[in-house]
């Protein structure tokens, strides 16, 4: 058990939650000390938002390298400088205070130009990112997640918000900050900064007009800028995803060319849209999305295109936001023509439950169990299961796993301890188990090659 585990264990869970900031804000300190404060001297680019944080930093961070600088990148997905870019191995977006001061120390000694990074709300509000210096903030997008630990919205919407605040208060960099003028919140995040960027489709300072979607991509014109961009990277989320990273170029004072050229050159992120051609008569895709908003910008974009059924298969992750489990299935009901709900990350609740939450928001929406609604526990076994549901024409969308690499479950004592607190204070009954989504559907999709 950890020295983490232990401390919730022996104190109020409230007090708990008030004093955590501070002690990981000493940890930081103190492996910022031992480290020789390894964020110093970089220029970090740092992206929040709900969704679409780890597409626009491998779009800035491409953009970038093509234009000629050396580029640091740390994402949900992968993390490195220039063109060595790892895998992420470890299942969250922002490593533990240590390792992240290690891969500091490696990008300052590979004297790059740039450093691109994810920073989530609960890294922000717990003081895990302090002595990263950021340049540039961008913010995608908010909406309903993680208020299993923010509580409410406005807590959630204000630990984001630091990130804003602390690159206003970086003298030496730019105190820009690149916000999502559609959001709801965008008035908050454009006044904590000295130079504020908004994009959108319908409002902002860089507006996209004339786009045009299809299955390979989006393409528009930022008229006032005379860009013309092409974004290989399908759905109406990445044109404001890639309006994001164009607002950074411009910002940064790179040319009209280096920008077109940049956003052009990344042809996919793992587990973003990835489609599965294992030489089946039926399209498959994995995408990393979790979230009612994620689920609602995807279903809209491709039900319309889909030629024949819609097949989602999805879970939701235990020990988090239990609110959204009815809401994703209402929504998934809605849009598909049949849903597979199963696994994802159960940690140390019970799976079943879980999935009879879900269950119920897509009946709410019209589904039947047994004959278009089907709950299979096991992820690879309902991966099997959607695929085999499919026919000639029908796409299969695999969600809510993306690129990961592990998948936890529940541990074998799990069941006698299910009535403690929803907290990572129980990790020591959770079982971590490898898990590739993207070989798994490989391997379910060539069982089925025509």
């Amino acid at each position: 058990m950890s020295a983490r585990s232990t401390v919730k264990k022996v104190i109020p869970a409230g007090l708990f939650t008030a004093v955590e900031p501070y002690g990981h804000l000493a940890e930081a300190f103190i492996f910022n000390l031992i480290n020789g404060f390894p964020g110093r001297g970089l220029k970090v680019i740092g992206v929040t938002g709900t969704n679409g944080k780890t597409t626009t930093a491998f779009l800035i961070h491409k953009m970038l390298q093509e234009s000629g600088y050396k580029t640091g990148l740390m994402t949900t997905v992968a993390w490195g400088s220039g063109n060595e870019i790892k895998q992420q191995v470890q299942h969250y977006t922002n490593v533990p205070v240590p390792t992240l001061m290690k891969r500091l120390k490696y990008l300052r000694a590979a004297k790059v130009d740039w450093v691109v990074m994810e920073i989530t709300s609960q890294a922000l509000a717990q003081n895990r990112a302090w002595g990263v210096p950021i340049s540039v903030a961008v913010m995608t997008n908010l909406t309903h997640e993680h208020l299993d630990y923010h509580k409410t919205f406005e807590r959630y919407r204000e630990a984001k918000r630091k990130l804003f605040k602390r690159a206003n208060k970086n003298w030496r960099g730019l105190r820009t900050g690149v916000v999502n003028a559609e959001d709801p919140s965008a008035k908050w995040f454009a006044a904590d900064v000295k130079n504020p960027m908004l994009y959108g489709v319908k409002k902002g300072d860089i507006r996209a007009s004339r786009v045009k979607l299809s299955p390979s991509g989006v393409s528009y014109e930022v008229t006032d800028k005379k860009l013309k961009i092409n974004c290989h990277l399908p759905g109406s989320f990445n044109v404001y995803n890639s309006l994001a990273a164009v607002c950074v170029g411009l910002k940064l004072g790179l040319s009209n060319e280096q920008i077109e050229q940049g956003i052009a050159a990344l042809e996919g992120v793992k587990g973003r849209m990835t489609r599965i051609d294992e030489g089946q008569n039926f399209d498959m895709i994995v995408d990393y999305a979790h979230t009612p908003d994620s689920f609602e910008k995807l279903f809209k974009d491709l039900k319309p295109v889909v030629k024949g059924k819609l097949i989602v298969m999805f879970g939701s992750a235990g020990r988090r936001d239990e609110a959204k489990r009815t809401v994703q299935g209402e929504i998934a009901g809605k849009y598909a023509d049949e849903v597979v709900i199963t696994e994802e990350d159960d940690r140390d609740m019970d799976g079943q439950a879980i999935m009879k939450e879900i269950a119920a928001g897509a009946e709410k929406a019209g589904k039947k169990v047994d004959k278009d609604l089907f709950l299979v526990h096991d992820r690879a076994e309902a991966i099997n299961f959607a695929a085999k549901r499919a026919a000639k024409g029908d796409t299969v969308m695999l969600l809510g796993k993306g690129h990961e690499k592990t998948i936890e479950r529940n541990g074998p004592r799990a069941a006698e301890l299910r009535h403690l607190p929803q907290d990572d204070s129980n990790l020591d009954r959770v079982v971590t188990d490898d898990w590739d989504e993207i070989a798994t559907a490989q391997t379910a999709a060539k069982s089925l090659r025509v």
